[in-house]
């Protein structure tokens, strides 16, 4: 059984190296495309942004470790995690593959959801829909961590696209009234030119915060597969060297360890550092034509989408996020200019990531069951 708790936190570790390439992405597909970095410059500040992000919180996999499935269904079964994860990467690869901009971390939680289910035998209560705590942000369950969220953080995306474009333009129209070195200042040579080295900063904010939200993710799934197993009773008599798997006895999963912490973040970023350049290409140039000014107000309003949903625990997408802001600065550009085709391919993707992910797990676990391995 410590062998497979062991192969559950390695497949873990995959799933968040997966989670670097396929949303790589995200986080640098507007400055890719704005032609501000190129390629190889994108990915690298990507990464380490990925990683400084990924060291500063631990909401996200406290929501994902204790929030979403009880804790009671995978405190004996290690086979449950791994279904779960390997449900995410299955979709995962499958939309990355498709060049589709699908949601890791709906992926996570579907395969979290659907494994939870086959090894319930069905039963529903397996997840946890809503336990409310006092305040909206401090509820637990499906409903206020993923759903609720789900729903507004993309139209949260689209709104700050278009007001943040209405708002720069608005400032760069009284510049141009304003005459003298102001009206110079707001031609179109100097602002691509300041829009070009500010476009480097919103890039390196929105790593940030990819890393600060995503990663957690998977911090998560490692410390509610420590806890299941010290639950039950696998983690008893361990070699010393082994001793650093033991969680917390007075977190109940809620505790993220150090070492866990860092080596989420560091697998992150070795991920994000080797690219992925279908999603890219959907994301940067299949939807909307940009400009540095569209791209920097696209990443800053998906960037502070991310931040603050990470600041309440809330597993956002980080696709969804950066995906509507695209929109919203395309619509705020030329409601005419946005790709109906492309946008249609990408919600399909949103719309089938948690049921399909759910689904793929819940055959894996079910599979197992038939061969005697669950």
């Amino acid at each position: 059984m410590l062998t497979l708790v062991l192969v559950v936190i390695l497949a873990a570790l995959v799933f968040e190296f997966i989670n670097g390439f396929h949303d790589t992405a995200n986080s640098i597909a507007t400055v890719v495309a704005t032609k501000v970095l190129a390629p190889g410059w994108a990915v690298a500040l990507a990464a380490v942004m990925n990683l400084i992000g990924a060291l500063t919180g631990t909401a996200v996999a406290a929501t994902i470790a204790t929030g979403i499935v009880n804790t009671e269904v995978v405190d004996a079964s290690s086979q449950v995690i791994l279904c779960a994860l390997l449900g995410g990467i299955v979709w995962n690869l499958i939309t990355w593959w498709k060049g589709l901009p699908s949601s890791s971390s709906h992926a996570l939680i579907g395969g979290l959801c659907g494994a939870a289910l086959a090894a319930a035998h069905n039963n529903w209560d397996a997840l946890i829909w809503s336990q409310h705590a006092g305040s909206w942000f401090k509820n637990k369950g499906l409903l206020w961590k993923v759903f609720v969220p789900m729903i507004t953080s993309p139209i949260a995306g689209f709104i700050l696209g278009v007001l943040m474009m209405l708002l720069l333009w608005a400032i760069i129209a009284g510049m141009s009234r304003a005459g003298g070195m102001l009206r110079r200042l707001a031609r179109p040579r100097w602002v691509n030119a300041f829009f070009g080295k500010a476009q480097i900063a919103s890039a390196a904010y929105m790593g940030y915060a990819h890393g600060h939200n995503d990663a957690q993710k998977t911090m998560g799934i490692i410390a509610l597969t420590l806890f299941g197993a010290q639950q039950g009773g696998v983690l008893n008599d361990l070699p010393s060297w082994l001793s650093f798997l033991h969680p917390d006895p007075a977190a109940s999963g809620a505790d993220v360890a150090l070492w866990i912490v860092l080596t989420c973040a560091v697998v992150m970023a070795a991920g994000t550092a080797s690219g992925g350049w279908k999603i890219i290409k959907t994301l940067g140039h299949k939807m909307v034509k940009l400009h540095p000014i569209h791209g920097f107000a696209a990443e800053v309003s998906s960037a502070t989408i991310l931040t603050a949903a990470a600041h309440f625990g809330m597993p956002v997408s980080t696709t969804h996020s950066i995906s509507t802001a695209i929109m919203g600065v395309g619509y705020a550009k030329n409601p005419k200019a946005l790709k109906v085709s492309v946008i249609e391919r990408i919600v399909w993707a949103w719309i089938l990531t948690i049921p399909a992910a759910g689904g793929i797990a819940w055959l894996m676990l079910k599979g197992l069951e038939v061969m005697g391995w669950a």
